[in-house]
């Protein structure tokens, strides 16, 4: 088995977890839950999403 959906939170759709590099699945599900105590996807890719979308934002008015 290399990857698992996992509900990060009761009654959300479930984040899909998988194996990495020096990571197995168990150690990959238990991060994953570390890292969302309060919102449906870990913090880290909430925080990279957000940055992404700024920084394009910015990039886009800056093209008009």
């Amino acid at each position: 088995m290399v990857g698992r959906a996992l509900r990060t939170r009761a009654d959300v759709k479930p984040v899909f977890v998988s194996v990495g590099h020096r990571i197995g699945l168990a150690e990959a599900c238990d991060a994953t839950l570390a890292l969302a105590p309060k919102y449906r996807l870990p913090e880290t890719t909430r925080r990279a999403d957000s940055l992404c979308r700024r920084a394009l934002a910015e990039a886009l008015r800056g093209e008009a």
